[in-house]
Formats: structure tokens, C-alpha cells, sequence
């Protein structure tokens, strides 16, 4: 959370950048609802020096989520994302589910963190042994519809050559 606890005055990436780079003189690094190289050429310009990307290497084989949590993000187009503190006691975004709405999405009294997360284990693990999602911690961010099954290579390599595509439309793709 960038400044403040209120949810509902947050700054999205793309409004925060350019202020930040204004008002700085050192690199600025972009997070936060970046999955694809058009959000990369944004972010570069608005000020941005590099990016960050999170959610889309959630889809890639190497990343050791387990298969519910999988299947709960190649679903995330049919699902919303929410701001929550109820699953670890911290504000981050979620994959909502019965949890997060029962009881929350914010509370007042949240866990401490990280003993929040660990508190519900023993129902997250009975849930997701017969395939339900009900009480689990799907972190992503809101450009988890726009995941792709691959591997980190390819998304790593595909995330650069499409940028630079969007920079220089001449310009070959890297080898």
C-alpha cells in the first residue's frame, strides 16, 4: 500500500509513476497491473526506468504453486480481484473467494501478520484436497486475465520482443 492504509484512496500504477518520477531523481521501478508489454511501453512512458511484473509468472511451469491455485487463475478471467487483509493480515490483492467474503473483504481486526495466513492452513488444506478454492490465498493482481500458460523463458522472452515491437514496430524480434 503506498502511503495509507485507506483502500479506496490508492493510486493505480499508471496515475502514480509519472508523480513519482517527477518527484524523484532516481530510478523508478513500476508494479502492479503489469502482464503485458503494451502495460511495459506504458509504464516506460510515464517515467518508469524498469517494471516489475508478478502475476503472469504465476502461469509459467516453473512457478510451484499448487494445482488449485492454478486452476483458480487460468479461471481469474470469471473471478474478481480484491483488496483484502483477512488471509494475511496484510492489504493484497486476491482471487475473492468464500473467505474473503465472509469476512471481509477488510476488517477492522485482522490477523497479525503472517500468523493470519498460517491460522487458516488446516481449512485451506482440507479444502483444496477435494478441489475447492473456498479458503485459499490466490494472490494475483488484476492482469491475471491476461496470463498465458509458458514457460519463464518464453514469457520473459515474448514480454521483451513485444515491447520492443511497441517501441520500434520495424524492429525485428530479438533471437
Amino acid at each position: 500500500m503506498f502511503l495509507t492504509e485507506r483502500i479506496g484512496s490508492q493510486i493505480g500504477t499508471m496515475a502514480l509513476v509519472p508523480q513519482i518520477a517527477d518527484a524523484v531523481d532516481v530510478p523508478v521501478i513500476a508494479a502492479g497491473g503489469i502482464g503485458d508489454a503494451r502495460g511495459i511501453v506504458a509504464a516506460f512512458a510515464l517515467g518508469a526506468s524498469a517494471v516489475q511484473i508478478g502475476t503472469a509468472y504465476l502461469f509459467t511451469d516453473e512457478a510451484t504453486i499448487n494445482p488449485v491455485y492454478r486452476q483458480s487463475l487460468e479461471d481469474a478471467a470469471n473471478s474478481e480481484t480484491v483488496v483484502s487483509n483477512v488471509i494475511s493480515g496484510r492489504p493484497s490483492r486476491v482471487l475473492a473467494n468464500r473467505m474473503v467474503y465472509d469476512l471481509g473483504p477488510m476488517s477492522e481486526a485482522p490477523p497479525t501478520s503472517p500468523k493470519g495466513f498460517a491460522a487458516s492452513g488446516p481449512i485451506r488444506s482440507a479444502a483444496e484436497k477435494i478441489g475447492r478454492r473456498d479458503f485459499s490465498a490466490h494472490y494475483c493482481g488484476q492482469s491475471a486475465p491476461l496470463g498465458r500458460r509458458t514457460t519463464a523463458f518464453k514469457l520473459t522472452h515474448d514480454l521483451a520482443a513485444d515491447a520492443l515491437r511497441h517501441f520500434n514496430p520495424q524492429r525485428a524480434s530479438p533471437s
